[in-house]
């Protein structure tokens, strides 16, 4: 699979939502729709993480204007822009952690080592 993934899938786990997005224990992940998305790098200092935020909401409006005018080597870049602020997060590209442990981001969580903690999670209605 691509890393070129959707624009619009979420980033960081809401504060106010924490169980909409259930975050595995180990704090590398979290889950929408049984799959399993990388958590920005919690070693980022805050002003930095603001700034590559800033830098990753600018690229995903650039995108979208790209899109509506129609114009292919404009969202190209903004889609480069979005990508390069994922990397600088920690949510894409090499592994923030350095354990040595495998990376299964967008990995389905049921196919993971991660299946059985998430089967004991009270899934909502």
């Amino acid at each position: 699979m691509s890393d070129a993934m959707p624009d619009t899938m979420p980033d960081a786990i809401s504060d106010k939502q924490p169980d909409k997005y259930p975050v595995t224990p180990d704090g590398r992940y979290f889950v929408v729709n049984g799959r399993l998305w990388r958590t920005s790098n919690p070693h980022l200092a805050p002003d930095v993480r603001q700034e590559l935020v800033v830098q990753l909401m600018n690229a995903r409006r650039q995108v979208g204007a790209a899109k509506k005018a129609d114009d292919a080597a404009a969202e190209r870049s903004a889609r480069a822009a979005v990508d390069e602020a994922k990397r600088a997060l920690g949510e894409r590209g090499p592994v923030w952690w350095t354990d040595g442990a495998p990376d299964f981001n967008r990995r389905m969580v049921g196919n993971t080592p991660y299946a059985d903690w998430y089967a004991g999670i009270a899934q909502p209605e």
